[in-house]
């Protein structure tokens, strides 16, 4: 069990130390809405374990569309009076009668082979699960919504900027399936401001790069994923391409602290690249990095045609932290650790992965 494992705890507790209005989450509650997913799984344990060990009274409404993935993933929660399962999916009216101070939406597919596999949901997930948060809000009035969006909203850089900052707008091929996944996350946005308009909704808008963690889904097919699955099975690391990409990836422990911070320090209406200059990374230098945690070796593979399909053609998307970072936050892990430490917690948790 994660909660069992010392270092994992560790990040909990250093989260729930660090700089933030922490007396503006105490005593609140949160709906969050992809609760078994990688960031949404790590933020319900940081709130969880605040309860434990602040006795902070937060009351957390963790939503997903499997009740039993639900309770298995939080067995340990489940007779606390401050968790509350939601089953539902977020396409369809949220069954929620309480009302809630914050609602947190990360609900999607975010991997390649689902953007292939499921491309009606991965567009639908965005667009009308988003509509449905939002007329939740509408009815139940919280004091702020954030939607988690992504790194890929920028495109591809057009080569006229070194990284993307929120004001920036790169190329996509609307016409492509792949598309499906941006496209959706850029419609959501422009739905968020129309609500802000209309409703007079508080949202605020983190952009989040390729996160890796040891929460992350074990069918996760991005390639960065691939490469921990393959360190945690002590096997070489596959690089399905020459490795030249280079893109911003973040841990999911700096994920979790920039979306709290920015609950209570964002700008309503804003959008705020989540990124660390020392994650900046080539593919091929994090495929060496996690071989070499077992001393094994980087070795070349293609990908099939279904996997093909749902890769980024994106080969340099560097966000540009500095919104963010201008607020106060900074964050809290260096890459070699978590890279190193996201291999030792999954492997203890998953001996037959």
């Amino acid at each position: 069990m994660l909660l069992d494992n010392e270092i994992y705890l560790a990040e909990l507790d250093k989260i729930n130390h660090a700089k933030n209005e922490w007396i503006k989450i105490d005593n609140h509650s949160f709906l969050i809405i992809g609760a078994t997913g990688m960031i949404g799984s790590y933020m319900i344990d940081v709130l969880m374990n605040r309860n434990k060990n602040y006795n902070s009274n937060i009351h957390v409404y963790a939503m997903g569309r499997s009740i039993e993935r639900m309770e298995k993933r939080f067995s340990m929660y489940l007779n606390n009076t401050c968790f509350h399962v939601v089953e539902g999916d977020v396409t369809q009216p949220i069954n929620l009668n309480e009302e809630v101070d914050y609602i947190f939406h990360g609900a999607s597919n975010t991997h390649p082979r689902a953007y292939s596999s499921d491309p009606i949901g991965t567009i639908m997930t965005n667009l009308m699960g988003t509509q449905q948060v939002l007329d939740f809000a509408v009815n139940t009035n919280p004091k702020r919504i954030a939607f988690l969006s992504t790194v890929e909203i920028y495109g591809e850089n057009r080569g006229d900027v070194e990284k993307f900052t929120e004001d920036y707008c790169g190329y996509i091929d609307c016409n492509t399936l792949r598309a499906g996944y941006p496209e959706g996350k850029r419609a959501s946005e422009s739905l968020c401001q129309a609500y802000i308009a209309k409703h007079d909704l508080d949202i605020v808008i983190p952009r989040i790069c390729r996160t890796f963690g040891p929460t992350m889904l074990l069918n996760d097919s991005k390639a960065s994923s691939q490469f921990i699955l393959n360190a945690v099975n002590n096997e070489d690391i596959v690089l399905k391409s020459e490795g030249n990409q280079y893109y911003s990836y973040a841990y999911v422990g700096d994920v979790v602290y920039a979306l709290l911070y920015l609950l209570i320090n964002g700008e309503n209406g804003k959008a705020y690249n989540i990124a660390v200059k020392e994650f900046d990374l080539h593919l091929k230098d994090l495929a060496k990095m996690l071989a070499k945690v077992n001393l094994k070796e980087v070795v070349f593979n293609l990908p099939d045609e279904e996997e093909k399909k749902g890769f980024s053609k994106a080969n340099t998307a560097l966000l540009d932290g500095t919104r963010l970072q201008d607020l106060g936050w900074k964050n809290l892990f260096d890459v070699d650790k978590t890279i190193k430490n996201t291999v030792e917690i999954i492997r203890s948790e998953n001996s037959n992965v």
